[in-house]
């Protein structure tokens, strides 16, 4: 039904015929004209705006709701399910989704308008400041959830209050006053805040209080957060935080173990920033600093008890007393000159006795060491470790020209590439043991100035080149195996032992072909020098026939032979025999031009 306001406000037709109205006559009107009319009675609405309707109808199902349109709306009964006591006369506001349906029916929402209006209010709430109240309906992570005008918004735990909170759970169901901080339109989603009411009402008492503050006042607090680095304390309205390394003199690694949570403590202003509101304050400025009650008698030399707090590569720090410690350098914790890691040696909680190095009780600096408990190896070095002497030694690491060994923590020794072996020929101390093996030695010389041992280990057997002087006589025929071929000649592995070497021209058969690796064959010893140890030896003249024969009681027959020798070794050696060769046969020419 069309209000009557609305009936007041039809105006006639413009071309209508009043004259033949009134005499009886038929007034002509066209259909559309009169729709026009009656759709004139009727409130001009629009698609998705919010109206006010009036409920004519209302049961458990629907609810239908008159906006002075050309048709009612039904809405579902649930959208009113927050108002039991909806009756009919009722104004509510509806959200127009649609003049009509495909059945021509008006299509209306309240829920939809509900939300729009609140969307509306939120919007005005955080441009305006304002305060309004929700409803904390659950506990979410991170936060809570709130009914704002029917929305549901977000409240961070840190937003609570200005104090930590421990318990969530005690809000849920709780009406209280937030402020609205952050509105992300597209998503529709709502931050708001309780703490922000808070820290308002807080600012001019934060003022007041940081005003009278002064570096070095005492004054009582409750701690109110405890984090990894340090305590949070509130000075009654007001915070300020302890610093983990201002809780105690000595060394703390958890804060909970000096303080806890609403315990009353004193604390003292180190510093404080007015711009910035951060209060710097202090536990352990209270009490005396544990170096001034120090042993006064503790000296340089003195053992000293601790436990090792820090541990770094570089070394260990141990504390004496609770805020007195020592510093033991990984170069003070062995006699070893080789540098490891401090972790190599003590670990965090280790119970030590150390040695007093040095002392300095005004910059509160100690030294301590380990090593000063046991004797210096190297004190009675040629006591323990005298030339000659046979140990065994655990190989630490490779160089190319030998192996450093350890004979006992600090006594480390070398053992020279010459000194492995008297007969195999190494390229490196790898082909011949391993790093962590053990090896025996014989002590060769001792430099106890620089703390050096040289060590043998071919020493421990008899030189078999003394007996190879006897046995590898220039001239004498001996069984061999070529074991090594280049192209300047090949080593040949003899069967009484020790190595020699024979020239490509040395190394040619009877059949005239060359001689092979892995081949066995007699050679003939055409040259021995001990000094070199070197063997140098011919299969060719084994067939040959040679003009001089080998007479070594004849002094004149042995230059000239030796000289011959000389030269057919000079023509195809390649083991370094040249030089010293040549040095031979200039020798003897020069003792036959006399």
């Amino acid at each position: 039904m069309a209000n009557l306001e609305d009936v007041k406000n039809v105006k006639p037709l413009d071309n209508f015929d009043w004259d033949e109205f009134e005499n009886g006559g038929k007034v002509e009107a066209s259909k559309e004209e009169q729709e026009k009319a009656y759709d004139e009675t009727l409130n001009k609405i629009q698609e998705h705006q919010v109206v006010e309707g009036t409920v004519i109808s209302a049961d458990k199902k629907e609810v239908i709701v008159n906006i002075g349109y050309k048709s009612d709306g039904i809405i579902p009964a649930a959208e009113f399910r927050y108002n039991p006591d909806l009756k009919v006369g009722d104004k509510v506001e509806v959200y127009v989704e649609s003049q009509e349906d495909k059945k021509g029916q008006l299509v209306l929402s309240h829920r939809k308008a509900r939300l729009q209006k609140s969307w509306e209010k939120i919007n005005s709430a955080l441009e305006n400041d304002e305060v309004i109240q929700g409803y904390i309906k659950s506990r979410t992570k991170g936060g809570m959830i709130v009914d704002v005008f029917g929305i549901e918004a977000f409240l961070p735990g840190s937003q609570i209050d200005v104090h930590p909170i421990r318990d969530y759970d005690v809000f849920v169901g709780k009406t209280m006053e937030f402020k609205v901080v952050k509105i992300n339109q597209e998503f529709r989603n709502v931050v708001v805040s309780h703490k922000a009411l808070i820290e308002a009402e807080l600012e001019a008492q934060r003022k007041e209080i940081i005003s009278h503050l002064e570096k070095g006042q005492i004054l009582e607090g409750t701690v109110k957060n405890i984090t990894s680095y340090g305590v949070f304390v509130d000075l009654g309205g007001v915070d300020g935080l302890v610093h983990i390394t201002d809780l105690s003199w000595g060394r703390v690694s958890d804060p909970h173990e000096v303080v806890q949570l609403d315990q009353k403590i004193k604390v003292v202003i180190l510093d404080f920033d007015e711009e910035k509101k951060r209060i710097a304050l202090g536990m352990k400025q209270l009490t005396p600093h544990p170096w001034d009650s120090l042993d006064p008698n503790l000296k340089v030399g003195d053992h000293v008890h601790g436990k090792v707090v820090v541990m770094a590569d570089y070394g260990a720090f141990v504390e004496i007393q609770p805020g007195v410690e020592g510093l033991i350098h990984v170069s003070e914790m062995s006699w070893s000159q080789h540098l490891r890691s401090a972790n190599e040696f003590l670990k965090v909680g280790d119970e030590v006795e150390a040695v007093i190095l040095s002392l300095d009780r005004e910059e509160r600096k100690m030294s301590l060491g380990l090593k000063q408990l046991k004797e210096d190896p190297w004190k009675t070095i040629e006591v323990k470790y005298p030339v000659g002497s046979k140990h065994t030694a655990k190989v630490r690491n490779f160089t190319n020209f030998g192996i450093f060994v350890e004979l006992e923590e600090g006594v480390d020794g070398l053992i020279h590439i010459s000194d492995l072996s008297w007969t195999k020929k190494i390229k490196h101390p790898s082909e011949f043991t391993q790093v962590g093996a053990d090896i025996d030695v014989v002590v060769l010389e001792i430099d106890k100035e620089n703390r050096r041992l040289s060590l043998g280990h071919k020493q421990l057997e008899e030189n078999p080149w003394d007996k190879y002087e006897k046995i590898y006589t220039p001239g004498s025929i001996h069984e061999g195996t070529i074991t090594e071929s280049m192209d300047k000649g090949a080593v040949v592995t003899l069967d009484e032992g020790g190595e020699g070497f024979a020239t490509p021209k040395h190394l040619v058969k009877k059949d005239g072909t060359q001689a092979q690796l892995g081949e066995h064959l007699p050679f003939m010893v055409i040259e021995f020098v001990k000094d070199t140890r070197r063997i140098i030896l011919s299969h060719s003249r084994t067939f040959e026939e040679v003009k001089d024969d080998y007479k070594p009681h004849k002094q004149h027959a042995a230059h000239k032979n030796e000289t011959q020798k000389i030269e057919n070794v000079q023509a195809g050696t390649s083991l370094g025999d040249i030089d010293v060769l040549a040095k031979l046969k200039a020798d003897m020419e020069k003792g036959e031009n006399k």
